[in-house]
């Protein structure tokens, strides 16, 4: 069974520092057995990030919709595992006001870098959270799930104006703030995303050694600078502008 300071362990040897800017996608189910569950994994995670920034996703896209316009951050669940719905209620944790895409955070400069979201009316808008993460020089960590969950691909897709990402038109969504106020959040949303064939992007990932495997618990992991996330997937983005419209491999002459 896997304990708070054996997952620190683990951390550490990824070479997760205090002060790192580090940004979450995980599946608990992949640790494996830790005492005391899911709140013992959070507490690693905070807890080697204590001069740092621990973000996870909390999205809600897969309800709030024009049929259910209405995001309340302080109520409305997420879509994106156990461990960010407890992460969402935890003391410290501030939560962005994008209806459909926002985002947790907790440690230095939390506030500053949640602030804004209700203004962007994309679910990754070049600067939004997700595009703050490179100006912060952020890690990622995929813990125990593979590039399709990797929502930052999205915001770099954005950046390059992948063409048929985003609907034509918007649908008119509202945010509750922690204060009760209602924002109107007029939003276009995904589109044939294609997230499973962002999968294609881990062997090139591999090949130009942007990217490690590591454990944590059970759960095998990736690791990656944004950076190096943008900089590879923009380099192909240039070479084929629809390159996730399908599952075919990136020719190996394209980054090797």
């Amino acid at each position: 069974m896997h304990v708070k300071q054996s997952l620190k362990a683990d951390l550490n040897r990824m070479g997760i520092k205090a002060n790192d800017v580090l940004f979450v996608h995980s599946s608990m189910k992949s640790i494996g057995s830790v005492e005391k569950g899911a709140d013992t994994v959070l507490d690693a995670l905070s807890e080697s990030l204590e001069d740092g920034l621990l973000i996870l996703p909390a999205h809600t896209w897969n309800y709030i919709n024009a049929l259910n316009p209405v995001f309340d951050v302080r109520k409305s669940r997420t879509c994106t595992g156990i461990l960010t719905e407890l992460f969402r209620n935890r003391n410290g944790v501030v939560r962005s006001l994008h209806p459909t895409h926002s985002v947790c955070a907790l440690g230095c400069g939390a506030e500053e870098y949640v602030k804004g979201e209700e203004l962007k009316d994309t679910p990754c808008a070049p600067d939004s959270c997700y595009g703050k993460l490179y100006g912060l020089n952020a890690k990622i960590l995929m813990i125990g799930v593979d590039f399709s969950k990797n929502t930052t691909v999205h915001c770099i897709e954005e950046t390059a104006n992948v063409p048929g990402r985003l609907s034509v038109e918007k649908e008119q969504l509202y945010s509750v703030d922690y204060d009760g106020i209602v924002h109107f959040v007029p939003s276009f949303r995904h589109k044939n995303a294609n997230s499973f064939n962002y999968r294609k992007l881990e062997p090139v990932m591999f090949a130009k050694k942007a990217m490690k495997e590591v454990e944590f618990g059970d759960a095998k992991c990736l690791l990656f600078s944004v950076k190096d996330l943008f900089e590879v997937t923009l380099d192909l983005l240039s070479k084929s502008i629809l390159l996730f419209e399908d599952e075919k491999a990136v020719p190996k002459d394209w980054y090797i």
